[in-house]
């Protein structure tokens, strides 16, 4: 395939959708863990924490969705086999993670006309805080499908599930809590930060405790690793792979310790990175497979001329995209600081 900017067309594709894939897991990760924190109040502030909450997210809190609208249309135009493959194995996954997402998005804005402490707000919180809670473990299953050999596409096209690697696997089980612990993780160091007093506090608790959780769940699934996702675990083992291992370890000691310190925007930067390098990690452990191990980003990838024309046309989407995003986050966030 002709190179695009002296980089193959495919491989620029796939960064690009890893860079969509990051900005959903920080944005709409801590949106998500606001959710569980809302499902998890308690004590004399439950009250004013869900109102901080709720005030945090404020009215974009549905916009980060993008991300994920912008990973699929990528998906789906540039890599049309792993499309297909992924529609076929994750057909019942994708509607409850959809179902997930609108009852998630409804139940918020359908809480927020409601009496305060009324039966349908009750009703609709509950829904709001478990919808925010199940939607991203369902995301952490799909990733950990896609990385343990369940998924088989035969040469006549034939998708094949095995629910013993893909659903039901010990390691698929941990990565679907590990996701939904870094959301909660995400949310309490931002919630930190938009906060102050004796809410702070409490986010402050909330964060080392989930702090804590996290790094329990990846002590218990790497054990796992070699024998679950032997791919993964090859390529983590290398020595190459040493400063990305360290980094990650350090981020996630440097943002527990800034949350502990009360360093709170410290906090948050090392929290985004933790994720960051954990989600690239994963990406690096997978190339060059989209779908292990039988669908590689190259032998899915659709041809060149439609590759190199997405390609093209991204940076113009990107000039309304970004700037409504900021202009977004700018009017409201500073209505809510």
């Amino acid at each position: 395939m002709a190179p695009w900017m002296g980089v193959d067309p495919v491989v620029a594709a796939a960064a690009v959708m890893l860079l969509g894939l990051l900005a959903y897991a920080v944005l709409a990760g801590a949106d998500f863990g606001g959710g569980i924190w809302d499902l998890l109040s308690r004590g004399p502030r439950r009250r004013e924490q869900q109102m901080a909450i709720a005030r945090a997210m404020g009215p974009v809190w549905e916009a980060n969705h993008v991300w994920l609208i912008f990973v699929i249309v990528i998906l789906f135009n540039v890599f049309p086999t792993a499309y297909r493959a992924l529609g076929i194995a994750f057909f019942g996954l994708f509607h409850l993670v959809l179902v997930g997402i609108v009852l998630r998005g409804a139940a918020f804005a359908f809480r927020a006309a409601a009496p305060a402490d009324s039966p349908h707000w009750l009703l609709w919180s509950r829904v709001f805080g478990g919808a925010s809670a199940v939607t991203p473990f369902l995301l952490g299953l799909a990733a950990a499908a896609i990385s343990g050999g369940g998924i088989r596409l035969y040469p006549d096209g034939a998708v094949q599930v095995d629910p013993a690697l893909t659903w039901f696997s010990p390691v698929s089980l941990l990565m679907g809590l590990l996701t939904v612990a870094m959301c909660a993780y995400l949310a309490a160091v931002f919630l930190t930060v938009e906060t102050g007093g004796a809410l702070r506090e409490d986010f402050r608790r909330r964060a080392l405790w989930a702090g804590a959780l996290l790094a329990l769940l990846a002590a218990a699934l790497l054990p796992l690793l070699p024998a679950a996702m032997p791919q993964l675990w090859q390529r983590f083992a290398r020595p190459a792979s040493a400063p990305l291992l360290l980094a990650g370890a350090g981020l996630a000691a440097l943002s527990s310790a800034a949350v502990y310190a009360r360093r709170y925007r410290t906090a948050r930067v090392a929290a985004v990175a933790e994720v960051v390098v954990l989600l690239g990690g994963w990406a690096a452990g997978q190339w060059p497979y989209i779908i292990y191990p039988d669908v590689t980003f190259q032998a899915a990838a659709a041809p060149g001329p439609s590759i190199r024309f997405l390609l093209n046309t991204l940076p113009f989407g990107l000039l309304v995209l970004l700037p409504s995003l900021w202009l977004l986050f700018r009017i409201f966030k500073a209505e809510t600081g």
